[in-house]
C-alpha cells in the first residue's frame, strides 16, 4: 500500500469526522459539551462504546497476545460481566440521583473536598498515560507505515494526530463523540471481518468451520485452573476483570460520561446490558484473530510478534490490497474512539473538579475556560506520548496500561468501596496521604511478591490497592459521636 493512498483514506476519514462535528456542534453550548444535553439514544452510546473500551491498544495488543498466552485474556473479560452488573445496578443508580457531570462530586458529598480534589486528581493522572499509552502506539504503527516513507518525524505524527482530534471536539465534545464514536466502531469491527476473511482463507479455513478451527487449536486454551500462583490464575484474572470494569468504566469520567448523556437512568441501563453482551463477543473475535495471525505467520515464515503481528500480515504480507486499507480504517478508528472521549474528559474533569466552573464563573467565561482547558491537554498529550518514545520498549503496550491502572485507579475504588458500603465519615485532609501512599506500598509488595510469597499478582494488584486504600481510611475514620 503505497503512502498517498494512506494519505488519502485518513483525510477521506477525518472528513467525515469533521463533518458529524459540524452538524452536531451547531449552537453548542457547555451542557452540550460536558452531557450532550441528555438527549443521547442509548444504543448508540452502547454501540459506540465498543470502541472507546477496546481502542487501538485492544486493536493491535489483543490479537499478538495469543501467541504468548492463548485465551486467558478472556478470563479478565468474563470477569468484565460482574463488574459491569456492578455498575449497572449500583454506581448509575447513583450518578442518576445526584445529577452529576463529573461523576467524583460524590466523593466532595460523602467525604469532603480533600477527598473530591483527590479523586479527580488520580483520574486525571490515570487518564492521561492511558491515552496517551494508546495514541503513542498507533502514531507507532503509523509512523512505520506511513511518515517514516515520507520522511516526517514522530514528534511531527502526534502533532497531527492530537490536531485531528481537537478539530472535531473542540465545539461540542461529548456530544460530537456519542455519534462519531458510533462510526469508528463500525469501521473497526468491519475491519476485523475483513482481516479474518482474508487471513482464514488463505489457511484454508471454510468459514462454517472457523469456529471448530479456533476451537480445536492448541492456542485456544482458554481456562487455567493449575498453579493458582500463576498471573493467569483463572479466578485471579477473573476477579481482576471485575474491578477493571467497574474502575476503568465505573469510576472513570470518560466511559461514564457517555452513560450520563442517556435520557434517563433506564436507558443508561439498557446501554450498559447491551454494551456488555457485545464487547464479550467482539473481544472473543479479536482472540480468534489473533490466533488465525499467529498460525498464518507461523505457515509462512513471518517473524513478528506482540504488537508488531496485526501490522505486518496486514501491510506487508501478499493477503492483498483490501486487508491494508482496511486495516489502516480499523487502526485510526480504534485509536480516536477512545482518545477522543479521552480528551473531552479530561476537560471535563479538570474544569468541573479542579477548578470549579460552575459555581466559580459566569456562562460566558465558562465556555471561554473549557476552550482553554481542551487546548492545554492537547499539549500536554503531545508531550506525553513523545515522551513514551523512549520509556516502552519491549513489554506489551495492553499489559502496561492494566499494570498502571491497578495502581492509579486503585485508590478510586477504595474510595468509592468505602463510601458506598460503610457510613463512616474520615478525616478527610488526610485521604491525599492514604491515596498516594496505597499505590507506592503495593508496587513495593507486587515487586518482591514473588519472593515473600511465591505469588505473582498480575491484574490482581488492582484489588490490593484498593484494599490498602480502605484500610487506610478506616485508620484516619472519625469517631463517632
Amino acid at each position: 500500500m503505497q503512502p498517498l493512498h494512506i494519505l488519502l483514506l485518513i483525510g477521506a476519514y477525518f472528513g467525515v469526522l469533521l463533518l458529524i462535528s459540524y452538524f452536531t456542534g451547531k449552537n453548542s453550548d457547555n451542557d452540550a459539551f460536558f452531557k450532550a444535553n441528555r438527549q443521547s439514544p442509548w444504543y448508540v452510546v452502547a454501540f459506540g462504546m465498543i470502541g472507546a473500551s477496546l481502542s487501538g491498544v485492544t486493536f493491535i495488543s489483543v490479537p499478538g497476545w495469543v501467541e504468548a498466552s492463548q485465551f486467558s485474556y478472556m478470563q479478565v473479560v468474563l470477569g468484565y460481566i460482574l463488574g459491569y452488573a456492578v455498575i449497572g445496578t449500583v454506581l448509575l443508580p447513583l450518578y442518576y440521583r445526584l445529577n452529576l457531570t463529573s461523576i467524583y462530586t460524590y466523593l466532595e458529598t460523602r467525604f469532603g473536598s480533600y477527598s473530591y480534589k483527590t479523586g479527580a486528581s488520580f483520574f486525571l493522572l490515570s487518564r492521561v498515560v492511558g491515552a496517551s499509552f494508546r495514541l503513542f502506539l498507533v502514531a507507532n504503527v503509523l509512523q512505520s507505515i506511513l511518515f517514516d516513507a515520507l520522511a516526517v518525524p514522530f514528534w511531527v505524527t502526534v502533532i497531527i494526530t492530537i490536531l485531528l482530534i481537537w478539530l472535531y471536539t473542540f465545539k461540542s465534545g461529548i456530544k460530537t463523540i456519542v455519534w462519531t464514536d458510533t462510526l469508528q466502531t463500525l469501521f473497526m469491527l468491519i475491519a476485523v471481518g475483513v482481516a479474518i476473511y482474508y487471513v482464514s482463507s488463505d489457511l484454508g479455513v471454510d468459514g462454517s468451520k472457523l469456529l471448530g478451527y479456533v476451537l480445536d487449536s492448541d492456542l485456544s486454551k482458554l481456562f487455567f485452573f493449575d498453579d493458582f500462583k500463576s498471573a493467569n490464575y483463572f479466578w485471579k484474572q477473573f476477579f481482576s476483570g471485575a474491578f477493571i470494569a467497574i474502575v476503568m468504566t465505573g469510576l472513570d469520567q470518560d466511559m461514564m460520561q457517555k452513560n450520563l448523556t442517556c435520557r434517563n437512568l433506564k436507558d443508561a441501563q439498557k446501554n450498559i446490558f447491551w454494551f456488555t453482551i457485545v464487547l464479550t463477543i467482539v473481544n472473543f473475535i479479536f482472540l480468534g484473530l489473533g490466533l488465525l495471525l499467529t498460525q498464518y505467520a507461523s505457515q509462512n515464515g513471518i517473524d513478528a510478534h506482540k504488537d508488531q503481528l496485526f501490522p505486518i500480515i496486514a501491510t506487508q504480507s501478499e493477503l492483498g490490497f483490501g486487508i491494508a486499507v482496511f486495516f489502516i480504517l480499523g487502526l485510526i478508528a480504534a485509536a480516536y474512539s477512545s482518545a477522543d472521549s479521552a480528551l473531552t474528559s479530561l476537560t471535563t474533569s479538570f474544569s468541573i473538579d479542579i477548578l470549579d466552573i460552575e459555581k466559580k464563573y459566569t456562562p460566558a467565561d465558562q465556555i471561554k475556560t473549557r476552550k482553554k482547558i481542551h487546548i492545554l491537554f492537547s499539549i500536554l498529550l503531545m508531550l506525553v506520548i513523545i515522551a513514551f518514545k523512549y520509556i516502552i520498549k519491549d513489554e506489551s503496550v495492553i499489559a502496561k496500561l492494566f499494570v498502571f491502572a491497578g495502581y492509579t485507579y486503585g485508590p478510586l475504588l477504595g474510595l468509592y468501596a468505602f463510601g458506598l458500603f460503610t457510613k463512616l465519615q474520615v478525616k478527610d485532609k488526610w485521604v491525599p496521604v492514604i491515596a498516594i501512599l496505597s499505590p507506592i506500598l503495593s508496587y513495593i509488595i507486587s515487586l518482591n511478591s514473588l519472593i515473600w510469597f511465591g505469588f505473582e499478582f498480575g491484574f490482581f494488584i488492582l484489588i490490593l490497592n484498593g484494599l490498602l486504600t480502605f484500610l487506610g481510611l478506616i485508620l484516619i475514620r472519625r469517631k463517632q459521636n
